[in-house]
């Protein structure tokens, strides 16, 4: 559900940079325009700005349908022309290039020279650790991972995690930063993979199992998602959900150790 930024919430941003408009990098935008911050965006792909606007007019259609209340003021969106005018005067920058670990460290680094020390420099990486991500900046202590779920926009989780030089207090800064658009952070040590994608790959993995196995039809399995768990899991959680569902209203016995009563 769509929720317009308190004034008595955490403080919106001065500026954002985003480095990359692509999917991820076009959904960040539209969130944080459409909840009135300023955006600055730099992507050497000519088709980015065609990308950009069509997220945004997506966005804009989504949220007029998800709440009778007038929408905050957009902040406003500038294209540059390099990453030095994206990172320039604002405090977080995000970076959302294509998942190749060596140019995500070589603009991470050319961010974190160029911005402020002060400026926070995110990461929505899937796969690259922020460890890995710092190595070559000249502050990594600002270095983190922010890393949403498609589209941005409209899903309010992000994951939030540090690498062994980020400061907690950047961790910290960064969850309000996010909190402020209405996202919802959920910090994080570092680990392989992130919390959402591990449990959808759980639940792929046997979808694909059993359609190989005979068990179910593509259609099939679809179905019992969407018509069953897929309905309450969203409102209560797999675990919260899987309790509900337990003819005791608990756990069965062979869960006990690994779930509190």
């Amino acid at each position: 559900m769509f929720e317009e930024p308190s004034s008595n919430s955490e403080k919106l941003p001065r500026g954002v940079g985003l480095l990359g408009g692509g999917i991820v990098g076009s959904g960040w935008a539209a969130k944080y325009i459409l909840h009135g911050v300023n955006v600055w965006l730099y992507d050497p792909d000519r088709r980015a700005a065609e990308r950009v606007q069509e997220t945004l007019a997506a966005a804009r259609r989504a949220y007029r349908g998800l709440t009778f209340n007038p929408l905050p003021r957009e902040g406003s969106l500038t294209f540059v022309s390099s990453l030095i005018e994206a990172v320039r005067d604002v405090e977080l920058v995000q970076e959302s290039a294509p998942e190749r670990p060596d140019l995500k460290l070589h603009l991470i680094a050319e961010a974190s020279g160029a911005a402020a020390p002060e400026t926070l420099i995110a990461s929505s990486s899937s796969s690259v650790p922020p460890s890995l991500l710092q190595e070559l900046a000249q502050h990594p202590e600002r270095v983190l991972v922010g890393h949403p779920y498609n589209p941005v926009y409209l899903l309010p989780l992000v994951e939030v995690c540090g690498g062994k030089l980020t400061d907690p207090g950047a961790i910290d800064r960064a969850a309000e930063i996010y909190r402020s658009v209405c996202m919802r952070p959920l910090i994080r040590k570092e680990s392989d993979g992130f919390i959402a994608k591990r449990l959808q790959e759980v639940v792929l993995r046997e979808a694909l199992w059993m359609m190989h196995d005979g068990v179910a039809t593509a259609q099939e399995i679809d179905d019992s998602v969407r018509l069953s768990f897929g309905l309450s899991s969203p409102v209560f959680g797999p675990i919260q959900d899987y309790r509900g569902h337990d003819p005791r209203n608990r756990c069965g016995s062979s869960w006990r150790p690994f779930l509190t009563s």
